[in-house]
């Protein structure tokens, strides 16, 4: 027998379902499992399944722009939003006081377009150094407010308005530098508490400075100039803060400061609302020596986990911090400068936007000191049988390789109402087994079949027809025709393995007719409608005598006495050789006179040149007699063995029609009598 380590499985199951969220889905699956996810916002407008999405503890991959056509001079800082269908980034230019916007159409992965708005009329803050993009969901207008200036004598804070759309040319007004506090701020950040009041954090890197600034709009309205509070040094656990991320985890609000001076991170802990006139703060050190010079960070969550990504402007390196949490642990993975063809993807990065997701890719921007723009993606995988599904209910889909994967799900996409639910599925290597191949028996054969798995707990194959256990790994089968098992293997890593072996029945069969009664010197016809048939099939019937052939489906028999004649159909087309025999008996009985009822005399064919008795079992014959159409007797015999030629006294008999009569006995003592008619034909 032949067993092979197996390759494929039909179906593979997981025991546990994660359940949370927009859908439910398992957690944990083997290679090639067809995934089963059921939405649980069947009722939504729009639906977007993405079920091998980008995921961003995988390493990813870098393109630059060059500088030729993006009009950066020391570009300080980046950002990009989705407006619609379009996305949007925005860069200051600290050297040159310059707001620009790039237009990247309906996907990042296009080369965006740039807008210079220069200094707004002179208005814009003096050397920006940081932005941030909001969106009011009371008015559906956007902001960006941005914060520049070397020290505090010319750091200042503006807000740019564009109204309900991005692509407008925005209005600015500038709140100036209220009580002095902006001390050349970076890492700006602006949200809506709880309360539904606007607040905002920014960092002074002034070295003379080194704090934290509480920005209170005071209310709903962020037309507001806000005020601005020092909440100092916070345990001069910052140096020369570089940038500022905000993240809300369990509840809670945190920032995540770049401290350029001694390449350390430090984190802010606000509390469960924004409004905190004693933060504390705690330096979390080099994260494994991975930083150098930090420039900007940013912060997502994703799929469970939470992650920071850093630019190195001295190594011109990215490094991803790692965090189950915001209090952690963390974890510093140095990306290196995610090389691009040909030439270096960061030179001297000054600022990294926010992630965005399109689809299933997730992107991310870098300003680079020589102009440049660098692109990082962290696309979809190719390890899926369906990259992505807009069906309420998705298909069921499988993964080809081991690894843990995203399935990224968002429903009502651009309206109020949008969710969005991301989960991991871990998804585990095929255990090691060994199975019979899917193989071929003939009909009425037995056959051993093996689904031989130590790491198994449990098995059971199905269907339980003719087969001898169905809870062993070697079973013995006996299929009356072709039946494809199912087995069931269950593991303690809590898969489910359903694959299969198909035993293909080869079904020949021989129908040699029925039984039956022949009268005496008759012929039959053998052979029934049953019999395979086809030139895959060899026809053999023994024995030969008394029949026209012997290899042929429905041969002529006229055997003298009792008879039983065996069929054996072969078939020829696989390499079983399988075979079917079956017999019929024929049961001769002398009960008549038999004679055909014409004769061509003078035909080259004996069996039909003369005219005679058929019967092969006549012990007597008292006579054979042949009369012409007038009475007139033209060949008589007590011979049962002698036939009339067609001759009458030598001359040919015309054409026509005679009449016949005999009389004998037969073997077995009982007398026949007959009389009829025969044509001669010329």
């Amino acid at each position: 027998m032949v067993l092979l380590m197996v390759s494929q499985l039909d179906i593979l199951k997981a025991q546990n379902e994660d359940t949370t969220g927009l859908f439910v889905s398992p957690d944990t699956v083997c290679v090639k499992q067809p995934v089963h996810l059921r939405s649980k916002a069947l009722t939504a407008n729009s639906h977007y399944w993405g079920f091998c999405s980008g995921y961003l503890s995988n390493y990813p991959t870098g393109s630059n722009f060059g500088d030729a056509t993006f009009g950066m001079q020391t570009p300080s800082d980046i950002d990009i939003a989705k407006d619609g269908d379009n996305f949007y980034g925005f860069v200051l230019n600290n050297s040159s006081n310059e707001f620009l916007r790039y237009n990247f159409g309906n996907s990042l992965y296009n080369t965006p377009t740039v807008t210079n708005f220069g200094d707004l009329t002179g208005v814009l803050p003096q050397g920006p150094t940081s932005l941030y993009i909001i969106k009011d969901t009371m008015t559906g207008n956007w902001h960006i407010f941005v914060a520049g200036g070397a020290d505090a004598l010319t750091s200042t804070l503006a807000r740019l308005d564009f109204r309900n759309s991005l692509a407008n040319t925005p209005n600015i007004a500038n709140f100036g530098n209220f009580n002095n506090v902006l001390n050349s701020p970076r890492g700006l950040f602006i949200a809506q508490d709880a309360d539904s009041n606007w607040y905002g954090y920014a960092v002074n890197s002034n070295q003379l400075s080194n704090s934290l600034v509480f920005l209170d709009f005071r209310g709903k309205n962020l037309s507001v100039t806000p005020r601005m509070i020092d909440l100092g040094t916070l345990g001069n656990t910052m140096a020369q803060p570089s940038d500022m991320a905000a993240l809300y985890d369990g509840g809670e609000w945190y920032f995540f400061v770049t401290n350029f001076f001694n390449n350390t991170i430090t984190r802010i802990d606000i509390g469960p609302t924004l409004v905190n006139p004693v933060p504390n703060a705690t330096n979390l050190g080099t994260l494994n020596n991975t930083l150098f010079s930090p420039s900007s960070i940013t912060i997502i969550k994703e799929c469970g986990g939470i992650h920071a990504f850093i630019t190195d402007l001295t190594t011109s390196e990215l490094v991803r911090m790692d965090m189950d949490a915001a209090l952690g642990p963390y974890n510093g993975v140095n990306l290196g400068n995610i090389p691009v063809v040909d030439s270096a993807n960061l030179n001297n990065p000054s600022a990294i936007s926010h992630v965005l997701r399109y689809h299933d890719d997730l992107f991310a921007f870098v300003t680079n000191l020589d102009t440049s723009l660098s692109r990082f993606v962290f696309a979809q995988c190719t390890n899926t049988s369906i990259a992505s599904s807009t069906f309420s209910t998705p298909p069921v889909y499988t993964y080809d390789t081991a690894g843990l994967y995203n399935v990224y799900y968002v429903v009502d996409e651009g309206l109020p109402t949008m969710q969005i639910t991301c989960k991991q599925i871990r998804v585990l290597p095929i255990p090691a087994m060994t199975i019979t191949p899917d193989t071929l028996i003939c009909q009425r054969d037995t056959i051993t079949l093996v689904d031989v798995s130590v790491a198994a707990d449990t098995i059971k194959w199905s269907p339980n027809y003719n087969i001898n256990d169905s809870t062993q790994q070697i079973v013995r089968v006996w299929p009356e025709y072709t039946v494809k098992y199912h087995i069931e293997l269950d593991y303690p890593s809590g898969c489910i393995v359903d694959t299969s072996i198909t035993v293909n029945v080869s079904k020949v069969t021989a129908d040699a007719g029925p039984d039956r009664y022949l009268g005496d010197g008759a012929t039959t016809l053998l052979g029934g409608a049953m019999t395979s048939e086809g030139a895959g099939y060899n026809y053999s019937w023994t024995p030969i005598a008394y029949l026209n052939s012997s290899n042929i489906m429905f041969p002529q028999a006229n055997p003298p006495v009792d008879y039983t004649y065996y069929l054996e159909v072969t078939e020829l087309n696989d390499t079983l050789g399988c075979r079917d025999i079956d017999t019929v008996v024929i049961h001769n009985r002398c009960l008549d006179i038999n004679l055909p009822n014409a004769f061509i005399p003078g035909s080259s064919n004996t069996t039909t040149n003369r005219f005679g008795l058929l019967n092969k079992q006549l012990l007597k014959l008292n006579y054979f007699r042949i009369f012409d159409r007038w009475g007139k007797l033209v060949f008589e015999t007590t011979d049962p063995t002698k036939q009339w030629d067609g001759m009458i006294a030598d001359k040919q008999a015309p054409q026509g029609v005679y009449v016949w009569e005999a009389d004998g006995f037969c073997l077995k003592g009982q007398r026949v009598i007959g009389s009829g008619n025969v044509t001669l034909i010329r």
